[in-house]
């Protein structure tokens, strides 16, 4: 085979699991995931994660493999998984990458430099801006040390925000510059399938996703974790909001419209930067079911 990575990207709820198992079972490979938060042991409902039934078909590697008490960057992903890929490789011929998080596919395809570490006092110090002065406050003071990364930064994502600005403090060079830094390469020939659905079809499928994980428990998993709730990894859609409904600033059906509304940007987002930032091809569903087979 000429590729031995076959990636399977695209938008959130455009059903990339199913197809990577049934390519990983015809290729008779594993799965490696690249979803920079179904990695977490603690969170399950509200990132999709695959099921047990679904993990016992094919072995997944970096679901629920790291605790959100000890975070996992790109630059970490991709040490560690580029040897289980290489591992699988070896043993199997190929292996199927999974996942929507497009920095971490990157950093495992193409490289990335790792960050500084940043120390206690600093995150606390980014922290403590970010309470005092909100999203504001963290995008002003992005942008008084590093203008370039305040035009691409996601500039409604805290986290984003917080990474970005506790990186240029650490290591006194503009986030932006780190950015230009590149890895080597990864050794083996990838092949990259985003999943493409009409945008309506796809906006329907996210409120049928989020509806589902409502019903499966996503207000209590979500209670079960309010300890966590200052920690940069809970800022994601799905937890934030009903963080918001737990502590009464939003009504059950608030948090559950704007769950949605968040999960479908987040989508056009994805869209976005796979087909900016990658050599991906593009096809539907039922044109992807036939690849791979034997």
């Amino acid at each position: 085979m000429e590729h031995k990575v076959i990636v399977v990207a695209g938008p959130t709820a455009s059903g990339k699991t199913a197809l990577a198992i049934s390519w990983a079972q015809r290729l008779g490979t594993e799965i490696i995931n690249f979803d920079s938060r179904q990695v977490y042991q603690e969170l399950c409902i509200g990132v999709a994660r695959p099921s047990e039934e679904e993990l016992n078909i094919i072995p997944h590697h970096f679901v629920g493999s790291h605790s959100i008490q000890q975070p996992l960057n790109a630059a970490k992903f991709s040490e560690i998984a580029r040897i289980k890929a290489i591992d699988l490789i070896e043993r199997f011929g190929s292996v199927v990458l999974v996942g929507g998080t497009g920095l971490y596919l990157q950093a495992f395809l193409e490289g990335l430099d790792s960050f500084p570490e940043i120390s206690p006092e600093l995150r606390e110090e980014v922290n403590e801006l970010y309470n005092s002065e909100g999203i504001n406050g963290l995008a002003m003071a992005l942008y008084a040390l590093d203008p370039k990364a305040f035009e691409w930064v996601q500039k409604d994502n805290p986290a984003r925000l917080m990474r970005a600005l506790e990186i240029t403090r650490a290591s006194g060079i503009p986030v932006s510059e780190w950015r230009k830094n590149k890895g080597e390469t990864f050794p083996f020939p990838a092949k990259i399938y985003c999943i493409d659905w009409p945008r309506k079809e796809l906006y329907q499928r996210i409120n049928s996703r989020v509806d589902q994980m409502i019903e499966l428990g996503l207000e209590k998993e979500v209670q079960g974790l309010m300890a966590f709730k200052e920690m940069p990894v809970m800022r994601t859609v799905g937890y934030s909001e009903m963080y918001a409904h737990l502590e009464g600033n939003l009504n059950r059906e608030e948090a559950i419209d704007l769950i949605k509304q968040k999960t479908r940007n987040y989508a056009k987002r994805q869209i976005t930067w796979f087909k900016n930032k990658t050599s991906s091809e593009w096809q539907d569903i039922e044109a992807m079911k036939k690849l791979y087979l034997r």
